[in-house]
């Protein structure tokens, strides 16, 4: 399991985070405020479907 930060663009802070939702492992999302825009929790069985994961959610245009 993993929790993951990110950052987004002004303003499509709950866009990125509905597509975020939608990607597989992906368990739960929230918008937050600080530093950071978005906060997931990501659960997969291996480290190497985790870094996959991972990879999809950087290709996510934010």
């Amino acid at each position: 399991m993993a929790y993951v930060l990110i950052n987004t663009k002004l303003g499509s802070e709950d866009e990125t985070l509905e597509k975020l939702r939608r990607t597989p492992n992906v368990r739960e999302g929230y918008t937050i405020y600080g530093v950071y825009d978005n906060i997931i929790r990501v659960e997969c069985e291996t480290k190497e479907k985790l870094k996959e994961t991972i990879d999809e959610i950087r290709s996510i245009e934010t």
